[in-house]
């Protein structure tokens, strides 16, 4: 959904009815300019709009946990999965849960039924992302002012709720009766309502797809969620952003040109796409990333650093010429890609193994994704048609489907998800130098010391290599 002029005006309307208060859309009887409730419009607008900023908040530690990114500073403390207390990250999540909790009630009491299944859908999608990165979390007592100490969830009854917001969140979009019609407030759909029910289901496919090494694993029920889900790229959930308010990608590119260096390839994504890997070199690539001075692709081995190398020139990086970092690019939330690589997992683990199906997904997540950021019709027949990804459907495995997945799912946080249900094996994949962990991989985050300190008697105790859940 792009954001143009009018969606602008609207966020500055409603930002001046969040400053000033206005009748119509706030109960305030005391002070007019200082209003204690926003609007549901206003709120809207935040919701969808963080909710794409947390995908970056997220993916920009996950990247490095899955080396698509490598610090150019040697033994850097995420690169080299140091126990770091990433309490931004935390407090940005819950900050959008308890919007969208705001959201819900005002919602509910107004009848704005569209408005409640939105806020649903994306509550479910920044719980899964909280708990796929901590596991227990507080929640039921998260959002209660009077409850200063919450009590932690289980990670398996948060992943209960998840489904139960999906599954509330699609009756209410399905109810037909809305006070309030959702429009360009949206930042994601834009009020497109049939596209808000296929993202649902679409979610339903992804964190059921996560119990893949749990004995409660069901394949069908996967594909029969991905049956309502997406039907094109078009159905992507993202938000593009605009010269005004850059994508935070943009930022990392603008800010490592100006030596305040960040976004620097890892040699493992650029190996796994410039042909030395898998001897095929993935005509994406030049979608991703720089070249060097050398006119080359070169990766930073994970927690070695840059070397003597100069600041700028030696090694590839995000630029603000690349589909995911240019200033006016979309964060990506859910795509189309993801679900058929989705489709073609589920697929090959069903039983019996729906090998045609899963076979057509696969090459169908890959013409996907590569239209999407742009390749050449050409270029994609020619990668495509390469035996070493067109392997045919009786010798397709699961390695093959996260090998082209890896690349779909350049920069999200859900990569990590994925890195560890498939054990980190992709090919040449190994832990950093000067790795923290004693050549250990991470699993997830530490909680942040704001918890600890101020919330220690109900945090659990756990380490980085503490499976989640659903990674045992």
């Amino acid at each position: 959904m792009k954001i143009f002029s009018k969606q602008i005006l609207i966020f500055c309307i409603t930002t001046v009815f969040f400053l000033t208060g206005c009748e119509g859309f706030l109960d305030i009887n005391d002070d007019p300019n200082n209003p204690t409730e926003a609007p549901p419009q206003g709120l809207m607008t935040n919701v969808t709009y963080e909710t794409a900023q947390n995908m970056y908040r997220m993916g920009s530690i996950t990247s490095y946990y899955v080396q698509y990114l490598a610090s150019p500073n040697q033994a850097s403390a995420t690169d080299v999965h140091e126990a770091v207390s990433y309490g931004n990250q935390w407090y940005r999540l819950y900050d959008v849960m308890t919007d969208l909790t705001d959201l819900e009630v005002l919602a509910e009491e107004e009848g704005a039924t569209q408005y409640v299944g939105i806020a649903k859908i994306l509550k479910a999608l920044n719980l899964a992302t909280l708990v796929d990165a901590w596991g227990d979390a507080p929640y039921s007592q998260a959002f209660y002012a009077e409850t200063l100490n919450p009590e932690y969830d289980s990670q398996e009854n948060l992943y209960n709720e998840v489904f139960t917001l999906l599954e509330d969140g699609l009756t209410e979009l399905q109810a037909g009766n809305s006070t309030i019609v959702a429009g360009n407030e949206d930042f994601i759909y834009g009020g497109d309502i049939t596209r808000w029910e296929r993202l649902a289901y679409m979610l339903q496919a992804r964190y059921l797809n996560h119990y893949s090494k749990q004995a409660s694993y069901v394949p069908d029920a996967v594909l029969a969620a991905l049956d309502n889900g997406f039907q094109s790229n078009a159905d992507d959930a993202q938000v593009t952003y605009y010269e005004e308010e850059v994508n935070p990608w943009a930022s990392v590119a603008i800010a490592n040109a100006g030596l305040i260096l960040g976004g620097w390839m890892s040699e493992q994504i650029v190996d796994h796409m410039n042909g030395t890997t898998y001897g095929v070199i993935d005509p994406r690539i030049e979608t991703f990333m720089s070249t060097n001075d050398d006119d080359d692709y070169v990766g930073v081995t994970n927690g070695a650093g840059r070397g003597n190398a100069p600041e700028q020139g030696a090694f590839s990086v995000l630029t603000t010429d690349d589909f995911y970092s240019a200033q006016t690019a979309p964060v990506v939330i859910a795509s189309y890609a993801e679900q058929k690589f989705i489709e073609a997992e589920a697929a090959l683990r069903a039983t019996p193994s729906q090998t045609t199906r899963a076979y057509q997904a696969y090459m169908d997540g890959i013409e996907a994704h590569m239209d999407k950021v742009g390749v050449a019709e050409a270029d994609k027949q020619l990668y495509m048609n390469n035996p070493v990804v067109d392997v045919g459907e009786l010798n397709l495995t699961i390695d093959h489907i996260m090998k082209e997945k890896y690349v779909a799912m350049f920069l999200h946080p859900e990569s990590w998800v994925d890195a560890r249900r498939h054990d980190y094996s992709y090919n040449d994949m190994i832990p950093p130098a000067n790795s923290a962990l004693g050549g250990d991989w991470v699993r997830r985050f530490i909680y942040p010391e704001s918890e600890t300190q101020r919330n220690g008697e109900n945090v659990p105790s756990i380490t980085q290599t503490d499976n989640l859940f659903w990674d045992q």
